[in-house]
């Protein structure tokens, strides 16, 4: 659970020396080891919360997994809330340039099946991360608002692309596919679950894309 040593306000700066999540700029841009450490922080902090949930990973244990003192953990992320925020935006950056690859790189119809399947696997550290976000910022913050917008204009030009070569049918749409997806990933979370049932739901949101009706 969270400590008094750990509050809950916004703070923490990318690797790559460019504005963090809560908007501010970084007064510098980082060293390659300080780049590094903060990969390994976001790295182990992701693994944590998907082992024991945002609310109950510690900052001392995710330190230990990312083999450095709880001193540098603080350096790059003050609170608890700065770890947060930092993981969740990594999280869906890593989907958006998935979605990026898969537009350069697989036929349409195959390319949005492929990045729900990868947006079920975020399902679970999602609702964990979003839930503790959304305690602590509000639904309307701006890095949970941006995320949303992340999601929705990959899957807006994932589907509109499967939709032009008239792979999926023309009436739906990024949202529905989102929550369609939200929906699973929130039944495969909770036992009892069956060996490939995420699979086998995505299959059939394919198939309901894929019918055409007579009229």
């Amino acid at each position: 659970m969270n400590s008094p040593a750990e509050p809950l306000t916004s703070g923490g700066a990318p690797a790559s020396g460019g504005a963090p999540a809560s908007g501010r700029p970084p007064a510098r841009p980082m060293r390659a080891d300080a780049q590094r450490n903060y990969r390994l922080l976001v790295s182990a902090a992701i693994a944590a919360f998907a082992e024991h949930g945002a609310d109950d990973a510690s900052l001392e244990e995710i330190a230990r997994r990312a083999g450095v003192g709880i001193g540098t953990l603080y350096r790059h992320f003050p609170t608890r809330q700065a770890l947060l925020e930092a993981v969740y935006l990594d999280q869906v950056e890593v989907l958006s340039a998935r979605a990026d690859e898969l537009l350069g790189s697989a036929p349409p119809g195959e390319a949005l099946m492929t990045w729900l399947r990868a947006l079920v696997d975020f399902g679970s550290t999602k609702r964990s991360l979003t839930s503790a976000l959304v305690a602590t910022l509000g639904k309307d913050s701006e890095v949970v608002s941006a995320c949303g917008a992340m999601m929705r204009g990959s899957a807006a030009a994932l589907l509109g692309r499967a939709q032009q070569a008239g792979e999926v049918r023309a009436d739906a749409s990024a949202t529905d596919l989102l929550r369609l997806v939200h929906a699973i990933s929130m039944v495969v979370d909770r036992p009892p679950v069956e060996d490939g049932q995420a699979d086998r739901m995505i299959g059939l949101i394919a198939d309901g894309l894929r019918y055409q009706s007579a009229g």
